[in-house]
């Protein structure tokens, strides 16, 4: 069995931008309300004609072309998302009938904002297991679909996005670059953050979910460092799901990272749920603020209260 790496990644966000000012004339809210209560300052909103397997498919199209291949090289194709609407075709065989991509294994991840860290960790599964040669794994969510925009508590969150990786077997001899997953959740407190009702919506129990990000889920991001064999000091990325700053802020500080550039990227784009960290972390590598072969926590949490996490080696 083989380990396996990310070979590329992308990242897609739609043109139009939504700023706290177009909000405040919105809902009852101002700037320095949001900034100080989640320090999102933009959010990118997808519009009617944009759905969420577009906005997938656009970035897995970046990832493959970053890693060189074509769609006829891949075979599983997983979309972490919450917001499709249809339930049958799936988001992955959409996104595989957009790009092209003959007879993959395709299949939807819904574990809300830590689906693509699980989906990352079952393509990281398959090709170990050779199941599958080389991956797509996909965030993409249009949050906004799902958003209450009378409600200021939760409409100043949300964007919309998708960002994509490429996950490919090791050559033989290489360490692995995905890092054994530590993930769970913790069922009887599913209500903390919610998606549903006819329409959906999407609602939360905001200082609930703080509270146990704050406090709960530092010694579980720390142990998924040491599933891959490091202690936090030695990470030169963090990549937590991009929620509100002030969870980001305290949770990386107190996982230990010390050495690490934390992606802040809900400042600009908002909370975009299994989007976040794919974005966030694609980003990082486009901007080149971490190297190929830095080690980089990516670790997602939210919806169900689900969390899994797990340590990649940049591309």
């Amino acid at each position: 069995m083989n380990g396996s790496r990310i070979a590329a990644v992308g990242h897609y966000q739609p043109a139009k931008v939504l700023t706290n000012e177009d909000l405040a004339g919105l809902v009852d809210t101002s700037d320095e309300w949001i900034t100080s209560r989640v320090g999102i300052r933009t959010r990118h909103i997808a519009g009617p004609d944009e759905p969420v397997d577009e906005l997938a498919a656009h970035a897995a199209a970046k990832a493959l072309a970053a890693a060189g291949l074509t769609p006829s090289d891949i075979d599983l194709v997983l979309v972490a998302t919450s917001t499709a609407v249809d339930r049958s075709p799936n988001m992955a065989a959409r996104v595989a009938a957009r790009l092209g991509i003959p007879s993959p294994a395709a299949m939807d991840v819904n574990v809300v904002c830590a689906g693509f860290t699980h989906a990352l960790a079952t393509a990281d599964h398959a090709v170990r297991a050779g199941a599958a040669t080389r991956a797509l794994v996909i965030g993409a969510d249009k949050m906004t679909d799902v958003t209450d925009w009378t409600d200021r508590t939760t409409c100043v969150l949300v964007g919309d996005g998708a960002g994509a990786a490429v996950v490919e077997a090791c050559p033989a001899g290489e360490e692995p670059g995905i890092g054994p997953v530590l993930w769970g959740s913790v069922p009887e407190m599913g209500h903390a953050v919610r998606i549903e009702g006819t329409p959906s919506r999407f609602a939360q129990e905001g200082q609930s979910v703080y509270r146990w990000a704050t406090t709960q889920l530092p010694p579980i991001a720390r142990k998924a460092c040491e599933r891959a064999g490091l202690v936090p000091e030695d990470l030169a990325g963090v990549v937590l799901h991009q929620a509100n700053l002030r969870i980001i802020e305290p949770l990386a500080l107190k996982i230990g990272a010390v050495n690490a550039v934390v992606a802040r990227d809900v400042v600009e784009s908002g909370n975009t749920s299994a989007a976040s960290i794919p974005l966030a972390f694609s980003k990082l590598v486009e901007r080149g603020e971490i190297s190929t072969g830095d080690p980089v926590l990516l670790f997602g949490f939210g919806g169900n209260l689900s969390y899994a996490g797990q340590v990649v080696r940049c591309p």
